[in-house]
């Protein structure tokens, strides 16, 4: 049997600055979606799949993620105090007290790949997940699909979307062959140009990697942007292991760009309980 997924990280040190001002003094990762930062999104869908040890690998002017995640007593206890019984249970336990929270600082902006081996340290030599807060995917947990894939044939899982082929300079594209344990990865590009790319399949914000991408990783050297790029040990690991791609069933949020962030926010808005019902007549009431 395949070992359990006890571990998530979360590579949190980029700068976001497509949202600039916003990210001047403030993660991206806590840009919230009505009322709930981006990073416990996903940390709920990492414990949702089964995660007990939250890794952040994090930069300068971080600590936000730190404290969001901590225990406030003052506030709690002002909370109490004022009998706001439902915003103290919204901020108590955000993280279950089984679940424990690990901080790596990713010393220098060296990309994504090098972001996942700053937390070889936490994770050790077992399967664990990769999670990008940018990529918000609403519906079925997504990691817990990955989940149960892996659980399936014990190798690595990466979740994958069709974007229109004009788009695939901005993803890691794959090609794919059908196999009896699910969709075989054959090749992984790093955004390739659409005349280039071998198909449509984009990876998104979700994998599941089993501990030999650590070697592939700390052998990788500097690719697209000058980076170490988490895309270019995937593809040197197909020359030894099997890579499934896995195309999930929610919808994805491209939280990274503003018109993905605000597509968000209008559809969280929407089904919220609170505000749900007066944000849908606003919307009707301007909509023409």
């Amino acid at each position: 049997m395949p070992v359990p997924v006890r571990a998530a990280v979360f590579p949190v040190a980029g700068r976001g600055t497509r949202f600039l001002p916003a990210t001047k003094a403030s993660p991206k990762e806590m840009l919230p979606i009505v009322d709930k930062p981006l990073i416990q999104y996903a940390v709920e869908e990492a414990i949702a799949a089964g995660a007990t040890k939250l890794v952040f690998v994090t930069g300068a002017s971080k600590r936000a993620i730190e404290d969001h995640f901590d225990t406030d007593a003052e506030l709690e206890r002002a909370l109490t105090e004022s009998g706001k019984t439902d915003l103290l249970e919204s901020i108590r336990n955000i993280v279950p007290a089984h679940v424990s929270c690990v901080y790596i600082r990713q010393g220098e902006p060296l990309g994504l790949g090098h972001a996942v081996l700053c937390a070889r340290p936490a994770v050790g030599d077992e399967p664990f997940f990769v999670h990008l807060a940018d990529d918000l995917i609403a519906g079925e947990p997504c990691l817990a699909e990955l989940a149960r894939e892996y659980s399936r044939h014990g190798s690595s899982v990466i979740a994958v979307e069709e974007v229109p082929q004009e788009s695939t300079s901005s993803y890691g594209i794959v090609a794919v062959e059908a196999s009896d344990s699910g969709n075989r990865m054959t090749r992984i590009v790093e955004k390739p140009k659409p005349e280039d790319a071998p198909s449509n399949l984009a990876v998104v914000g979700r994998y599941l990697l089993a501990p030999a991408i650590w070697q592939k990783l700390e052998n990788t050297g500097r690719g697209a942007g000058g980076e170490i790029q988490l895309t270019d040990a995937i593809s040197d690991l197909l020359d030894d292991a099997a890579i499934y791609a896995h195309s999930f069933s929610g919808k994805r949020y491209d939280c990274g760009s503003k018109l993905g962030y605000l597509q968000a926010t209008v559809a969280y808005g929407l089904e919220h309980q609170d505000v749900g019902a007066a944000f849908r007549q606003y919307l009707r009431s301007i909509s023409g």
